[in-house]
């Protein structure tokens, strides 16, 4: 699948991340799995068509944003930003994430063990 630069609307980009994910019974069975594929599937489009009263949620859309990602496609965000007057997002690679927060972790580590040493210090200045 080609996937676009531009999205006329936020259902355009909806879809490409949908269909990207595996398509229309994939995302319906994750987002309605109390429902039978076809009619998940029923619901994700209806969701999709502007003449409908169905809705993605909030919660919804960033889930297709999320397997877009998954997926490669950064359709959804994209969109967002663009309609925003954002520039471009920028996806975060998550090793590099998981990455940047073990550091963080061993930073925090270390400030802890120096806080813990002056108040020791502190404890037995005052105490002597």
């Amino acid at each position: 699948m080609q996937m676009h630069l531009h999205h006329e609307d936020i259902n355009d980009a909806l879809r490409e991340a949908i269909l990207v994910a595996g398509g229309y019974k994939t995302v319906g069975a994750l987002m309605y799995p109390e429902d039978a594929p076809d009619h998940a599937a029923g619901k994700v489009r209806d969701a999709l068509n502007p003449d409908r009263r169905e809705k993605f949620s909030p919660k919804q859309v960033a889930l297709i944003s999320r397997l877009g990602r998954q997926n490669g496609c950064h359709a959804v965000m994209r969109f967002l930003a663009h309609d925003g007057s954002y520039a471009d997002p920028v996806p975060i690679d998550p090793e590099s994430e998981i990455a940047r927060l073990q550091r963080e972790f061993i930073e925090a580590t270390k400030a802890l063990g120096a806080m813990s040493k002056r108040i020791e210090v502190i404890t037995a200045r005052a105490g002597g």
